[in-house]
């Protein structure tokens, strides 16, 4: 058992960590060029703050929560998503006495226990983007372009953008007596999770996929929404058309969180994967206020990195590895070693990337290594080489060979 990760997690190997970096990297720049900046918020928080922005008849909070108690009595819990979490730090250090709006993504793991199927960890990882201090849908729709613009630029085209409204606690009420008139006689048939939410939290059960038989044909709350949030989601589809992002109303999305309001959406695949959703969100105006806050509204989204990479590889779409390396300094004698050494921190710190042999290789095989971990150039260096204050640099994709000074190596 030593020697085996936990269920549901895994590795990220050396060979993988380039793909992750690269995504990130674009991640970055993307946020960055919203004028998002990046907050980081601890693995664990106390466990009522999930309970009171989540929601406690959500399966996250019921079911999938990984809580202990620490050595001073504390109930805490590893975060199951990042909105609370940044909410919290939202709170908790003032920002929302700065100038609004305030701006914030994070790449972060999460943890929860799951049953394991393809694409669906227990500790996962996730991008996020928040923007809090706003009610209007200008931040939704931009919301959703920065995660437009990262599903373009890594290439995915077989996914499509579904947009709801799950109103707010005014039109809700209603959707709510409709909804409770149309499962009551179908009560006996819900599973025992949504029995508990009948009269709890009935909105929950249109998101059980043990009873999606039951609740066909249920009353939708974009049937039932005010005023108010009717105006906010024409505007917000109204942006989104200004903005030339396509997308599909579905008003069976209600998301797997309590704190959603108004705006729902997802990116879906249409490739009909079992885990197909690669990125939800929405806006959450009374998150900020449940968790003991005051009144600012927020938006925002979580897109899971093991989700896209896994929907990447479904749709044949490479992830380029970011690192490369810029020299191999090949080596032939006690001498040559020593000035390859030397060259080889020389150049690391001109901001090259460069690599030599530590396992005695010979001449040959250490071309091989060279081959091996794609290095664009070789350096070669032998004893004679060094006495004649000289060495060979070859292409090792041409195959051409120079010879540089030992004196001047400011051209590598």
């Amino acid at each position: 058992m030593l020697t085996q990760a936990p269920k549901g997690t895994s590795d990220i190997l050396p060979s993988q960590s380039g793909k992750w970096q690269y995504l990130e990297g674009l991640f970055r720049d993307i946020c960055g060029r919203y004028g998002m900046k990046e907050i980081r918020t601890p693995m664990f928080e106390h466990t009522e703050l999930f309970v009171r922005g989540v929601g406690d008849t959500t399966d996250v909070v019921e079911k999938q929560m990984y809580s202990f108690d620490d050595l001073g009595g504390r109930n805490l819990t590893l975060k199951p998503e990042g909105t609370s979490p940044a909410a919290r730090a939202f709170v908790q250090n003032g920002l929302f006495k700065e100038m609004q709006p305030t701006k914030m993504y994070y790449i972060t793991p999460c943890f929860r226990y799951e049953k394991m199927q393809k694409g669906r960890y227990r500790q996962f990882h996730q991008f996020g983007t928040e923007i809090f201090g706003t009610e209007s849908p200008v931040a939704d729709a931009e919301i959703v372009s920065v995660a437009a613009d990262m599903l373009e630029a890594v290439g995915m085209k077989e996914v499509e953008l579904r947009i709801n409204s799950v109103g707010c606690p005014v039109c809700r009420a209603k959707h709510r007596e409709a909804l409770k008139a149309f499962l009551e006689p179908k009560y006996g048939q819900l599973c025992s999770t949504c029995q508990g939410r009948f009269n709890k939290n009935p909105m929950r059960i249109l998101d059980c996929k043990d009873c999606q038989k039951i609740v066909e044909g249920a009353p939708m709350m974009i049937d039932y929404l005010c005023e108010e949030c009717s105006s906010h989601f024409e505007e917000f589809q109204s942006i989104l058309k200004d903005m030339d992002i396509p997308f599909i109303v579905d008003p069976g999305i209600v998301r797997g969180l309590d704190y959603y309001t108004k705006t729902a959406f997802e990116f879906v695949s249409t490739k009909g994967m079992a885990q197909g959703t690669v990125c939800g969100g929405g806006r959450y105006d009374h998150l900020v206020e449940q968790i003991g806050g005051p009144e600012p509204p927020g938006v925002g989204f979580g897109m899971g990195i093991e989700r896209l990479m896994l929907m990447l590889s479904e749709e044949g779409i490479e992830v380029p590895e970011e690192a490369s390396v810029d020299y191999m300094v090949i080596t032939m004698g006690d001498k040559a070693r020593s000035f390859g050494i030397a060259l080889a921190r020389k150049l690391r710190k001109k901001g090259r990337s460069v690599q030599m042999d530590m396992m005695g290789r010979n001449f040959k095989n250490q071309f091989k290594y060279a081959n091996r971990i794609g290095a664009k150039k070789a350096i070669i260096i032998g004893d004679d080489e060094v006495a004649a204050g000289a060495f060979s640099v070859k292409d090792m994709e041409t195959g051409e060979q120079i010879t540089v000074s030992a004196e001047d190596t400011e051209q590598l």
